[in-house]
């Protein structure tokens, strides 16, 4: 039996959906712990190229008990269309939805996009897909469990109760008589319909699984600097992103954690707003992401790019409980004569070595080592020693930085352009 965990270390977009696909052939259960249809994980196989939202990376594994954790805020619409797509490509996977979920109704959609217009230039970067909203109902008691989907006739007096206490929101913003009960009761009937037969107790589900011996995978969404309580604040997502939370949102109690796996691009991006001390020039930026294709899998928006930031990561990878890592599009650097790594802050002349909050990252400078790239294409590489000297130097510059084993290297979005380096 394994029980193993893979999350981002930086801003989200890290490439877990890769790992977790590449992962997923040794796993019976991959679970989704937090989070919603805000991002997306890209997946490239045998069966083409994906961009999964709400759904684990598992689901190409037709072995694979895909489970949506209790920690999540689920869209019904956007689980039933990215399960129909799967399916008009022949992918059918098994799935299970935690009963303690809940739910991610339109008009959270509506609440978000409002509040990121009264903020204006002060908007957070939104993805607008409601989970701010939808995690906000949960904390005030409020939101409506995937499980109350079984009792229809509750389910309609706690979506009353709801939709009263959205009316007075909507006041808020002058939307009054935007969102009905009737709209949305037949909105929760279309789609919960369709996924209805797959809700149960999935910790029952999952407790069995480790008693009998499974390998289970926890897959989350994002990265350190996103959660809550450890990103960049207020620029976040609303839920905990970091492994120390996945036997809470997946749901599962009193058994070891084997691993944490924890994602690091070779170069650092993010998509929406907040500080980002190691912002390329715009012409390098640019071109880096045409190479990288770095645009956000849910939105399409283009991400920011940055130099290494080994601060950051250092931080990411410590908070996570990391105790290995996978480096991504290290492939995408190939070309640039120079490399650069961030290896301190400096804020009003005092160097850092420790990632601060907000009030002092908005006025950090970083300060940069700089190392020889490499020209040649790495993509068909599948072993360490046989990369480019520069590098294998800026890898292990990296793991040196990051105080963390860097374990894979990937060369490439396909399952099998990955050097494995093995355990430690």
């Amino acid at each position: 039996m394994s029980i193993d965990i893979v999350v981002g270390a930086n801003w989200g977009d890290e490439g877990k959906g890769r790992m977790v696909d590449y992962l997923a052939q040794d796993a019976d259960y991959v679970v989704r712990f937090q989070g919603g249809n805000n991002a997306g994980h890209t997946v490239v196989n045998e069966f083409g190229t994906f961009k999964l939202h709400l759904l684990p990376s598992g689901v190409f594994n037709p072995k694979v008990t895909n489970i949506l954790g209790p920690g999540m805020v689920i869209d019904l619409q956007g689980l039933a269309e990215e399960l129909a797509d799967l399916k008009s490509r022949g992918i059918e996977p098994t799935m299970r939805i935690s009963d303690r979920a809940t739910i991610c109704f339109p008009f959270h959609r509506l609440q978000d996009g409002w509040e990121e217009e009264r903020l204006g230039s002060k908007a957070y970067g939104s993805t607008r897909r409601g989970i701010a909203p939808a995690y906000g109902d949960r904390t005030v008691k409020k939101a409506i469990q995937i499980g109350e989907l079984l009792y229809p006739e509750r389910l309609k007096e706690r979506l009353a109760d709801l939709i009263e206490f959205k009316e007075l929101q909507s006041g808020l913003y002058d939307k009054n008589g935007a969102i009905t009960l009737e709209e949305t009761l037949a909105w929760t009937e279309k789609y919960g319909a369709e996924i209805r037969d797959m809700i149960c107790d999935t910790t029952v589900l999952l407790d069995d699984a480790a008693k009998a011996g499974k390998n289970i995978l926890f897959e989350a969404q994002l990265g350190t600097l996103r959660d809550l309580n450890f990103g960049i604040y207020p620029f976040t997502t609303s839920s905990c992103t970091l492994a120390a939370y996945a036997p809470v949102g997946g749901g599962l109690f009193g058994h070891n954690l084997d691993r944490v796996l924890s994602v690091v691009k070779a170069f650092s991006t993010c998509v929406g707003e907040g500080p980002f001390v190691t912002r390329m020039d715009e012409s390098d930026g640019d071109t880096l992401r045409e190479t990288a294709e770095e645009y956000g899998a849910a939105t399409g928006r283009p991400r920011t790019i940055g130099h290494f930031d080994a601060v950051a990561t250092r931080y990411g990878v410590r908070i996570q409980g990391s105790t290995e890592v996978a480096l991504t599009k290290l492939d995408s650097l190939s070309g640039i004569p120079t490399l650069k790594i961030c290896t301190q802050y400096d804020f009003k002349g005092e160097k850092i070595d420790n990632f601060p909050i907000n009030a002092m990252l908005d006025e950090s400078k970083p300060v940069y080592i700089e190392v020889p790239g490499w020209q040649e294409d790495i993509t068909g590489v599948r072993s360490f020693c046989d990369l480019p000297q520069t590098a294998q130097d800026y890898v292990l510059e990296i793991e040196k930085r990051i105080d963390c084993r860097i374990r894979y290297v990937s060369v490439g979005p396909e399952r099998e352009s990955l050097i494995d380096r093995g355990e430690a």
